[in-house]
This record gives C-alpha cells, sequence and structure tokens, in this order.
C-alpha cells in the first residue's frame, strides 16, 4: 500500500532539503520506488535542485494540473528522472514559473494528482509550502497525507511563526514535530526552542555537507555525515512502518 508523506513546517526550517535527504532515504533503505513532489510556485524547486541540467530534460507539475483529468501518462511524461536511481521521480515548477504561469486548480484536480502519485510509487514525498493559502497541492496534502512531519527551525522567527500560524490549521496533533538545525548561525538554543514547541520526535543536526550539497545543486547524491544519516534514517524508518 502507497503512503504519502507531507513535509511542513516554518519558513526556511529546510523543508527541501529534508526532502530529498528522507526520500533518499527511504529509497536506499528500502530499495523501493519514490516520487517526490515540490509545491512551491514563489521559489520553484527544480533550477534549485538541477542548475546544471539542459532546459529540455526538465519538466513541469504545471503542465499535469492544467489538463482536465490527471492521468498516469501525463504525470509520467513530466517526471524528473534521478540519474542512476531507477525508480526515482521528481515533480515540480520549472525556473520563471509563478501562480501566474497556469490556471488555478482546485482541490479536487490536487487531491488527484496525489492519488495518481500513489499508484506510480510506494511512497510520495510532498514538500509544502509554509504559507498553505498560497498553495492548493499544499493545503490539501497536509489536511490529508498518511504522515506529517512539521519541520521548525531553533530561531525567534521560527517561534513567531508557530505562534501565529499553527492555530489556523488542524489535526496538527497527529502531526510529527521535528527541528530541523539548517545553518550554524543560529542564534537560539535547541532546548528552548523544544520547550516552545511541546513534544519533539527528532532534532537533525546541521550538516556540513549537506549545506555544500545545496549549494552546489548535489542533493540527490550519499552524503558522508555518519550523524546526520543515523537521524535521518531513522526518521525513514518511523514514516515507513
Amino acid at each position: 500500500m502507497s503512503k504519502a508523506i507531507a513535509v511542513w513546517g516554518s519558513p526556511r526550517s529546510g523543508k527541501t532539503t529534508f526532502s530529498v535527504k528522507l526520500a533518499n532515504a527511504i529509497y536506499d533503505r528500502y530499495k523501493t520506488n519514490v516520487v517526490v513532489l515540490f509545491t512551491d510556485i514563489t521559489t520553484p524547486a527544480i533550477p534549485v535542485l538541477f542548475p546544471s541540467a539542459k532546459r529540455d530534460t526538465l519538466f513541469s507539475v504545471g503542465k499535469v494540473l492544467t489538463k482536465t483529468d490527471i492521468t498516469v501518462d501525463e504525470t509520467i511524461k513530466n517526471l524528473v528522472l534521478i540519474k542512476n536511481k531507477a525508480n526515482f521521480g521528481i515533480l515540480g515548477y520549472l525556473c520563471g514559473e509563478n501562480k501566474f504561469t497556469y490556471p488555478r486548480y482546485d482541490e479536487i484536480k490536487a487531491r488527484d494528482l496525489v492519488n495518481v502519485m500513489k499508484t506510480l510509487a510506494n511512497f510520495v514525498i510532498i514538500d509544502c509550502m509554509s504559507n498553505l493559502s498560497e498553495s492548493v497541492l499544499s493545503s490539501v496534502a497536509v489536511s490529508e497525507a498518511d504522515e506529517v512531519i512539521r519541520l521548525a527551525s531553533p530561531d525567534l522567527s521560527c517561534l513567531s511563526w508557530y505562534l501565529s500560524q499553527i492555530p489556523l490549521v488542524s489535526g496538527t496533533e497527529r502531526h510529527i514535530q521535528g527541528i530541523n538545525v539548517p545553518d550554524m548561525d543560529i542564534c537560539v538554543p535547541v532546548s528552548d526552542v523544544r520547550s516552545h514547541l511541546g513534544e519533539v520526535s527528532f532534532i537533525l543536526p546541521f550538516s556540513r555537507d549537506v549545506k555544500q550539497q545545496f549549494c552546489e545543486g548535489k542533493l540527490f547524491e550519499e552524503v558522508g555525515d555518519k550523524r546526520f544519516n543515523t537521524v535521518i534514517g531513522a526518521i525513514a524508518d518511523k514514516v515507513v512502518e
């Protein structure tokens, strides 16, 4: 049975990097097929993840959503495949695309897309925008995914976002709350942030290797940071079980 896993949380909490590394961990540990959906239409993920790729090898989820019906064939046609990783695909928006590039779509179409993706892969990771009102895909994913991982970063802006936005979303009690340290320039101790968030299931440590991969557009490559790998592997096991 396939599973949809939404990754949501405060701005700049490392959701995109986390989504890729979680997908990598599930793919490598369970030898299964994985698809990652990047919903951000404000800062499209595809050019960040594949900065050196030729334009004709990249495709947009926007084209899938313009169709009257969401089909398996159209979804497959717009998947970006990961080199040397069979059965590992990506859907997202391209460089230069924004909310005016494609016609609006509704929750039914967003739900249909997620369901079609679940027929293509055993695990669908959905990287959601922090502001759910900006993305129907993100909103549907957070409300209906089999698992929701909610990320926080140890800084004051994150705490402000949590106090402001979490009360607006229902069902947050079932989310898996985690703390991600995406950078070393952090001014609030993790222990202090944790005290404000309540139950925290994991703390993902800062990894200089992962940060460098992000800057170089190489997030789909293996990382040699054992501490980071141990934690992300444990998270993968938790959502797969």
